[in-house]
């Protein structure tokens, strides 16, 4: 049967059933939330019902991932996040990735760890997040710090049931976490990993966040925004940067008062590339996103539509626009304070329509492709490597991120992916969380453009977009999953943009990854020519694949490493529509 497309949505309501795909599909008219944990979620739908706005929402449900999925996410983590103003039509970027202390060199990590970025306080970068929760709530929500970061703090305070998703992958690390015996005290009570519903309690970050609700409380006499501003220096400057900085003097880490004091996210103008009736936005070249922009323009002059969703052709072409776009990623994405990144050829539609020539229909690329050359606009840059050489084979697995969308009744938009696993790094003691360890996202290759440095961002894999139609907003949608973040969010807006579904089928689809290229996390293995699929994908069509040169690897049906997209659509007549992905537990909300 054909899918339902969104403009047909008015005609379908009257059916007994939808003409295709699931049953569940949430549904409302004056806000939507969809993210990778139910409580956060409804810390999100609770800040909407009180009159808060899509902004105070996000970072509700934001602050709550940190203390409810604390596995994946770090209350002093990353998280970049966009934001849409209906009013002004504007959509806006924070960066909200924190850069290597001034300590860090890559020759730091040649001559002082052998050559490693090793696990430990050596990963640390300063923590983004906390800043770039205030800057998103001072700049663009209504609400006050204490009362975004509520359920948070209820939730850390007096525990909440640990989910099934969370428990297993506690006990996959279980003896990651007892490198660290603040780890191990928190994430391993009675020395074993909690099974699910275990009450879960953060008091020490309960009391992080106690801090800065009293700064903020002690500043009202400063306005909203002071206040806010209050909070956020009690984390960079107060008690809780202190406690960090006493850790890491006293166990070799490398992070001081300066490094925090000194940090401020930035805030720009969001990335965009159209793509038939659609605009679709992310951040900047220093995380991934643009790759999900390479990737569109490369499909755009593809007819996938004709090919048939799923189909061996369609798939095909997916893939080897991903590997394109990945290989420019190699080599020029890095963070453009410090490397020359050419923005405007990557994103240039005519550097895209030379480089989809190197796309063959009967054969994949068995490696890497070379990257392409945006300064002169050509599908090759001469003489270069396909990537950097490296010793190690598979992809490193590693445990990363949730994320949030939410739409308000004004059609503001949010989106954000805030990170960092518990398991790379150990807990502050004092302060209730790991401190930032994406420096494992750092390269010690000379030259390359991620390149450790102090002061340098390393390039992060969280990366929210946005989608728009008609010069409004249409969808904020993200995942977790590492570098399959873009290949799982690309599929998703295919299969709503191109194929028709609604956002709950189309979240819930068979998809697949390429592995082709550096993994982002140390020490950078790559699969050459390796596809990841999904077993719900027919077995003829994944035969199909490795006859075209797709060295096929089976998944699961229902993977939680290909992703677990969150979406939120607005239909042509303002009804509000979700997609929670089931691989992990995702939740949508409406009203």
């Amino acid at each position: 049967m054909a899918a339902m497309s969104l403009d047909a949505v008015q005609s379908q309501r009257q059916r007994s059933a939808p003409a295709a795909g699931p049953m569940t599909q949430v549904m409302g008219r004056r806000f939507m939330v969809s993210a990778g944990h139910p409580l956060a979620a409804q810390a999100a739908a609770s800040v909407l019902s009180a009159g808060g706005n899509a902004i105070d929402a996000g970072v509700a449900a934001g602050l709550a991932l940190a203390v409810v999925h604390p596995d994946m996410v770090s209350f002093a983590g990353v998280a970049p996040i966009l934001v849409h103003l209906s009013a002004t039509r504007e959509t806006f970027e924070v960066t909200g990735v924190g850069p290597y202390p001034r300590k860090a060199s890559a020759d730091f990590y040649r001559t002082q760890c052998a050559g490693e970025i090793p696990p430990g306080l050596l990963r640390t970068v300063v923590p983004a997040s906390p800043d770039a929760w205030c800057t998103a709530l001072e700049r663009w929500g209504t609400l006050s710090f204490a009362e975004v970061v509520a359920p948070a703090l209820e939730c850390a305070e007096h525990g909440f049931p640990l989910s099934v998703f969370s428990a297993y992958l506690i006990g996959l690390s279980a003896d990651r976490y007892r490198r660290w015996p603040s780890s191990a005290a928190l994430y391993l009570p009675g020395d074993a990993p909690p099974p699910p519903g275990h009450r879960f309690v953060q008091a020490e970050l309960a009391g992080t966040i106690k801090l800065m609700v009293a700064a903020e409380r002690k500043a009202r006499g400063r306005g909203r925004a002071g206040a806010i501003r209050a909070a956020r220096d009690a984390f960079y400057t107060g008690d809780v940067a202190r406690r960090i900085v006493e850790f890491h003097a006293r166990e070799g880490g490398l992070l001081t008062l300066e490094d925090l004091a000194d940090f401020h996210v930035e805030v720009a103008a969001a990335l965009r590339t159209s793509f038939h009736d659609y605009e679709v936005a992310t951040c900047g070249f220093s995380c991934q996103g643009p790759v999900l922009l390479q990737m569109l323009d490369l499909l755009e002059g593809c007819d996938l539509a004709a090919l048939g969703h799923n189909s061996p052709g369609a798939l095909h072409l997916i893939t080897e626009a991903m590997k394109l776009a990945f290989a420019d990623r190699e080599a020029y994405y890095g963070d453009p304070r410090h490397v020359k990144v050419p923005a405007d050829g990557l994103l240039s539609k005519v550097y895209a329509e030379r480089r989809r020539a190197l796309i063959r229909e009967d054969r994949a690329w068995p490696d890497l492709p070379p990257p392409g050359d945006p300064y002169g606009l050509a599908a090759v840059r001469n003489g270069a490597p396909t990537v950097p050489p490296s010793p190690e084979r598979g992809h490193t697995g590693a445990l990363d991120t949730a994320y949030v969308a939410v739409v308000d009744a004004e059609g503001n938009g949010f989106s954000a992916t805030p990170s960092d696993p518990s398991v790379d790094s150990p807990v502050i003691p004092g302060v209730g969380c790991v401190v930032s360890p994406r420096g494992s996202q750092g390269w010690l290759a000379p030259g390359h453009p991620s390149e450790v440095a102090p002061g340098k961002r390393p390039r992060l894999t969280p990366a929210p977009a946005m989608a728009f139609r008609g010069g409004r907003l249409f969808m904020p949608f993200g995942t977790p999953g590492g570098d399959v973040q873009q290949q799982a969010m690309l599929q998703v807006f295919l299969n709503i943009a191109v194929f028709g579904m609604l956002p709950q089928q189309a979240v819930e689809a068979p998809r697949l990854a390429t592995r082709s290229f550096p993994d982002s996390f140390w020490p950078h293995p790559s699969a050459p020519g390796v596809l990841e699929v999904e077993r719900r994908i027919p077995p003829e069509t994944r035969a199909a694949l490795a006859r075209l040169g797709h060295a096929v690897t089976e998944w699961p049906d229902w993977e939680w490493r290909a992703g677990a997209v969150c979406a939120v659509v607005v239909a042509p007549d303002g009804t509000l529509m979700a997609g929670a992905d089931p691989r992990r537990g995702a939740h949508a909300i409406g009203w």
